[in-house]
């Protein structure tokens, strides 16, 4: 084990999409578990849009990164040293252990054990992870979808995305897919099993809508806010469900933008929208893994990883995302060992 760990440390408070400046990666020592902790060493860590939110200067469910502080990160890794009765040196974890090579934690930080189940660990962190997690939630308790329904998802070959199109069809349901450019309109129908699949880069987005969703849209699945969702939302259908899951597309919501009402589409279709933090479902998480893992052993629920090798990738891995430049889900992969 050597003698350092490089961090990833928020070095400034980014205005919209943080940038690479915002960040800097600093070298520490590796410290010593005290009574009753865990020494990590990372091996994925995690990149989410979400982390937009976490570096704002506003609060929202989530306090703010502190300026000088490891970036908040899920990342997955191996026990070095446990002094802590739960876990052993060598066990397999993922946490909330941070944007660094090292991480000592309280067994509190750690999710959960990763079992032997002949996956690769970095799915830990996406399709059966937050991701996954967010998109079986998000569909199933507030979609509560229904054999041979319309269900309509934007950024739909993203991490959350992608999962929430297979989900449907699993459950019998008819799929579209909003994504930006041929590449991810191809990718939706190929790899990812939606019925259609629409590029709102080059197609009418009305008009594309109304000939794929002839009886108009059962649940719409939201990673975009803006004006993706305002042209959905006027093609629901009689007792829609709306999924809030994330706003993408709204560069600030500082002052909160102007656009299209969404109470008279909500009204005239008896529709209803909420809001989802998938963390409000942590207790149920060992058996929604547990069924996502059939899905992905069995070939019903299909990934792909976008992965970019060393920490000193991860400060401008957010602007990246936000760019599209991932085709899947986006990691930062460490060596097992060394700096």
């Amino acid at each position: 084990m050597t003698d350092t760990s490089r961090q990833v440390l928020l070095k400034s408070r980014p205005s919209g999409i943080p940038q690479a400046e915002n960040f800097e990666i600093v070298d520490m020592p590796v410290p010593e578990p005290a009574d009753g902790e865990v020494l990590v060493r990372n091996l994925y860590l995690s990149v989410e849009p979400a982390m937009r939110g976490w570096v704002s200067a506003v609060a929202n469910y989530a306090e703010p990164v502190a300026i000088g502080a490891v970036m908040r990160s899920l990342s997955t890794g191996r026990v070095v040293a446990s002094r802590a009765a739960r876990y052993q040196a060598g066990d397999l974890v993922t946490g909330w252990l941070g944007w660094q090579e090292y991480a000592c934690v309280r067994p509190q930080a750690i999710q959960r054990k990763l079992p032997a189940s002949g996956l690769p660990i970095s799915t830990s962190l996406g399709v059966l992870g937050l991701n996954g997690l967010t998109a079986y939630f998000g569909l199933l308790d507030i979609g509560r979808p229904k054999a041979e329904q319309t269900v309509v998802v934007s950024t739909a070959a993203g991490a959350v995305g992608s999962c929430v199109g297979q989900i449907a069809k699993i459950k019998g349901c008819r799929a579209v897919g909003i994504a930006g450019g041929a590449t991810k309109t191809q990718l939706c129908t190929e790899a990812f099993g939606y019925d259609v699949a629409i590029d709102y880069k080059a197609d009418d987005l009305d008009q594309a809508l109304a000939a794929a969703c002839p009886q108009g849209v059962d649940i719409y699945f939201d990673n975009t806010a803006g004006a993706i969702s305002d042209a959905v939302l006027k093609h629901l259908a009689v007792g829609a469900r709306v999924i809030v899951c994330g706003t993408a597309s709204v560069a600030s919501w500082s002052p909160v933008p102007q656009g299209p009402r969404v109470e008279r589409d909500l009204l005239v279709k008896r529709a209803s929208m909420q809001g989802l933090l998938v963390m409000d479902h942590e207790a149920r998480y060992p058996d929604a893994i547990e069924e996502l893992s059939q899905w992905v052993s069995a070939g019903r629920l299909r990934y792909r990883e976008d992965i970019l090798d060393g920490i000193e990738q991860a400060p401008g891995a957010i602007a990246g995302l936000y760019r599209g430049d991932n085709l899947g889900k986006r990691l930062i992969r460490l060596p097992e060992s060394g700096s």
